[in-house]
């Protein structure tokens, strides 16, 4: 994977077509339609090598996202069954005074207990994830590479 140039073509001194630097003779010469051209060929590797880098920032944080959202899968079934044995519970409770009633009180327990582990999982799994971060790092030094910059080139 490529990563992400510093600065513009003239900035960086990186010259598209010959993959040499500028040099300030090469400028003064070089003709407005010349240095477009290779500011408008810098500015679209810049573009492509962006997208790649945010295609690979969104496949890696897709996993960790996946992970996330598997557990929180687990913590849902973990839920529906604390309302399962509550209800039986309840039932049992209610219909046969006491022993098997608080038998499946104490089941739904423990799988409150585990919906609430794998709850606590999840979160901190889907606090890790961090969105595109290089990409929005690089991205917003963009127009500070566009800026022009008068140590460089003069007329």
């Amino acid at each position: 994977m490529t990563m992400p140039t510093q600065g513009s073509g003239l900035d960086s001194g990186y010259h598209a077509e010959a993959g040499a630097p500028h040099t300030a003779d090469e400028v003064r010469g070089s003709s407005l339609g010349e240095l477009m051209r290779s500011v408008t060929a810098d500015l679209s590797m810049l573009m492509r090598q962006e997208v790649e880098l945010a295609k690979a920032e969104i496949r890696q944080e897709g996993k960790k996202a996946g992970k996330a959202a598997g557990l929180f899968g687990g913590a849902g079934f973990g839920g529906y069954m604390v309302a399962l044995f509550l209800s039986i519970a309840l039932w049992a409770g209610l219909s046969n005074v006491m022993d098997p009633g608080w038998a499946a009180l104490i089941v739904a327990v423990i799988w409150a207990v585990i919906a609430a582990v794998l709850y606590s999982m999840a979160k901190k799994n889907a606090e890790r994830i961090r969105g595109l971060k290089q990409t929005n790092d690089s991205v917003q030094r963009i127009p500070n590479a566009l800026k022009p910059h008068p140590e460089g080139v003069t007329r």
